[in-house]
């Protein structure tokens, strides 16, 4: 890649009929279509970022309560972000404009690095890679978007990490589409602060689509686990406009947690616009509980990776 290139801000991609668009601040899914129909809520790249639409959230997927958490005795404390619940969430890298280290027809490259900075005593390289691939016969293509963390400084550093893209079946409203959620517990939260309280099965719950059916006017905002991996050691999330058409989203057993979301809003903000679909490494709050967390040795890396894909009817 020349060097001018360096400066661009964002990147776009194409593969057959796969286009996506890809802003250096949070190394964020901006955009991301199939024959020009949204598979992701977009927004505009050079624009703020609205409700962490494509972000990778990174250190920590989700929320840490308080934002305190402790390691080896030593305790520390991040900014809180979510001032109503009391919570720092998604992480340290959304809000930072990442470094276009790649960058080909099909292909984009960003790079980050990350702390030590203040509550996080860590210093990590982040890389995150989108690349498109067209579909074949029997095989849908479309995005893999991946991260890979590399611990560049001296301690054993604590991670998670997740993308927060926003899913789109089709132009019927949410509530008409039918989602496939492979999924058997969901961790239960408290209502103003969404704490963790602990598991529950969906069997008989109103969160159950392990059988694909319309989400209807649930409103979800929770953690799933117990997720059913196939044959190919991979979950699959779907979701399915009434027409037939929808979107798929993959991932392997890096993940073995999914945040859903059906992003509900107060009027006068646009409500549920699209579906989030965040598979994490770990569940929230889990800086401080310990559940899943990854921990880094010095030099050690981690990589964990995520598939978009469109559903024809």
């Amino acid at each position: 890649m020349a060097e001018h290139e360096r400066s661009v801000v964002s990147a776009v991609i194409r593969s057959g009929e796969y286009v996506a668009v890809v802003a250096h601040t949070a190394a964020a899914l901006a955009a991301l279509t199939y024959r020009g129909r949204d598979l992701v809520v977009p927004f505009a790249p050079e624009a703020p970022i609205p409700d962490y639409r494509g972000i990778i959230a990174a250190p920590w997927p989700n929320r840490l309560v308080d934002g305190r958490y402790r390691v080896d005795g030593r305790e520390f404390a991040v900014r809180v972000n979510e001032a109503e619940r009391g919570c720092a969430l998604h992480g340290l890298a959304f809000g930072r404009k990442w470094v276009l280290a790649a960058h080909d027809d099909a292909s984009a490259t960003f790079a980050l690095d990350l702390g030590p900075c203040a509550g996080y005593p860590y210093q990590l390289r982040l890389e995150a890679v989108y690349a498109l691939r067209a579909p074949e016969p029997g095989d849908p293509g479309g995005l893999t978007w991946s991260v890979r963390a590399v611990n560049s400084g001296e301690e054993t550093a604590p991670y998670g990490v997740c993308p927060h893209p926003y899913l789109v079946a089709g132009p019927s409203p949410l509530d008409s589409w039918e989602l496939g959620l492979p999924a058997e517990q969901f961790l239960e939260v408290t209502s103003e602060r969404m704490l963790p309280l602990g598991l529950r099965r969906v069997a008989g719950h109103p969160f159950d689509f392990c059988e694909p059916r319309p989400i209807g006017s649930v409103e979800i905002d929770h953690a799933f686990t117990g997720v059913r991996f196939d044959s190919d050691g991979m979950a699959r999330v779907t979701l399915r406009d009434p027409a037939g058409n929808g979107v798929g989203m993959a991932w392997d057993g890096t993940c073995p947690w999914v945040q859903i979301h059906t992003a509900d809003k107060r009027p006068p903000a646009p409500n549920r616009l699209g579906l989030a679909v965040e598979p994490m490494t770990c569940p929230p709050n889990a800086f401080a509980s310990g559940t899943d967390l990854v921990w880094l040795s010095p030099g050690e890396e981690h990589v964990a990776r995520w598939r978009i894909y469109m559903l024809e009817a």
